[in-house]
């Protein structure tokens, strides 16, 4: 990253002086056309600029690899920030890790509210996977909820602040309906099913008590899920989880002393923990995983804001395991 810095302010020197040079025939030449030079000159900021700051991104997530120390037996850390909409690059990185043997341990960083049932399964089974072969610690940030916790929970430890907010374990499933707007406007909605049950949560009708049952169980089910692997993660017992799963937050201290963590501490208390658990004697560096190149267009695409924003846009029922305070 540092080569690529001094590159792109060599380059930017060397074409202040190039540009210098061609000053002064600019200044001759705004006198004779004037409008002209204006135009010209406002286009080439507006460019300029625009190439800077692009410039100025490529550079900064070029970097693949970051190590926060320089040498000793590595502790790999994994984060997981925000929303989980998506598992495909946490995967990625843990099965890295994994499978990497200077890596003595894993830490998964967690800072979510929760998410999507799917990823979180699947993030959760990779690192039950993965403490079959070698250590994984989980910390807690700020936020550590519902599909959140759900994943820290498959982990060989959990470490977490003292006012971190955590637990909400359980599933919330819901829509917006539209019917009385609709009403209002006259627009009058049609729909051809081939089952009693296919449009089930539809934005524009009234859910009949039936359709409620269904749902109903289909969250039950859910939760139950979300229990059983918890309980299976925390070798606890089933019975006594379920009276801490009715969607309540704990703070980290209320969750250290109802089983949910095991210690409390800072993000570098984690990595210490982690690395004894690994194996390591003496220092411990900790390293990222692999960061893929920056593309805006993909970033757009591909995040959470973006799976937020059709969320209020199309309005679909969804289930998931996720920290909702309104």
């Amino acid at each position: 990253m540092v080569n690529d810095l001094f590159i792109l302010f060599s380059r930017s020197f060397f074409l202040l002086l190039e540009r210098t040079r061609a000053g002064i025939a600019r200044i001759m030449f705004s006198r004779r056309h004037p409008f002209l030079f204006f135009s010209l000159a406002l286009t080439g900021m507006l460019a300029g600029t625009v190439l800077m700051i692009t410039l100025i991104i490529a550079v900064f997530f070029r970097m693949d690899y970051t190590d926060t120390h320089l040498s000793g037996e590595k502790v790999g850390i994994v984060e997981v920030n925000g929303v989980i909409t998506d598992s495909k690059n946490l995967l990625h990185d843990i099965k890295q890790f994994r499978e990497d043997s200077s890596i003595k341990a894993i830490l998964v960083r967690i800072n979510s509210p929760g998410g999507a049932v799917g990823p979180s399964q699947e993030i959760y089974r990779e690192i039950r996977k993965t403490i079959e072969t070698k250590a994984v610690v989980a910390s807690m940030g700020s936020v550590v909820a519902s599909g959140g916790y759900y994943i820290a929970s498959a982990t060989s430890g959990i470490m977490a602040n003292p006012g971190t907010i955590t637990g909400s374990i359980g599933v919330i499933m819901g829509y917006t309906n539209f019917q009385n707007i609709l009403d209002k406007i006259g627009l009058v909605p049609v729909v051809v099913k081939s089952g009693e049950y296919k449009d089930m949560g539809s934005p524009v009708r009234t859910m009949k008590e039936e359709e409620k049952i269904v749902f109903q169980k289909f969250v039950d089910n859910i939760h139950q899920q979300f229990v059983n692997d918890v309980a299976l993660g925390r070798h606890m017992d089933v019975d006594k989880l379920k009276k801490l799963a009715d969607g309540r937050i704990f703070t980290g201290e209320q969750a250290l002393n109802s089983g949910l963590v095991d210690r409390l501490g800072n993000l570098e208390d984690a990595v210490e923990w982690a690395g004894r658990m690994g194996g390591i004697k003496g220092k411990i560096a900790s390293v990222y995983a692999r960061k893929k190149k920056f593309s805006l267009v993909d970033y757009l695409a591909d995040s959470s804001v973006n799976d937020i924003v059709k969320q209020v846009i199309q309005p679909n029922l969804h289930a998931d395991y996720v920290y909702k305070p309104q």
